[in-house]
């Protein structure tokens, strides 16, 4: 598989998921473990351009896939904005939720340049904050989306 740019090539247990393969053998640490259930989306990274649950795809099913996770996101500069805007409206407490909602709010905008906050609340449906009440992280996507909108414009 590709992970963040780069051709990994090892061997992984049959029952191996895709985010202990990235966490323990990797060491790419953004992609936390909530639920194990796919209900909790800490644990989201790209496949192919589209969020899954990592703790529910095994490593072998990535196997000559490409997948991306926030560090990867983050070295490439795709989600500078994103961080920004969570940092400025506070959509950060605790942190453990953080990379799944960015992991989503960046699929979300790449998909849809101008989503409602409806949208917006149904994308993120899927991601669980226990901290912040979700007003904040929805007003962060909506002004890293009006941003990008302005940048376009220019």
């Amino acid at each position: 598989m590709t992970v963040n740019g780069e051709t990994v090539r090892e061997a992984v247990e049959a029952r191996l998921s895709l985010a202990d393969f990235l966490r323990d053998r990797l060491r790419l640490t953004a992609t936390h473990l909530g639920c194990e259930m796919g209900a909790c989306g800490a644990c989201l990274v790209l496949l192919d351009g589209k969020p899954v649950h990592a703790c529910l795809t095994l490593a072998a099913q990535a196997d000559g896939e490409v997948v991306e996770t926030l560090e990867g996101l983050n070295e490439r500069g795709a989600i500078a904005d994103l961080q920004a805007a969570f940092h400025d409206r506070n959509a950060l407490q605790c942190g453990y939720c953080t990379p799944g909602m960015i992991i989503t709010a960046h699929a979300l905008l790449a998909a849809k340049r101008t989503p409602d906050r409806a949208e917006i609340r149904d994308a993120l449906s899927g991601n669980y904050c226990r901290c912040t009440g979700y007003e904040a992280i929805v007003d962060a996507i909506e002004a890293t989306a009006a941003q990008r909108i302005g940048e376009a414009a220019e």
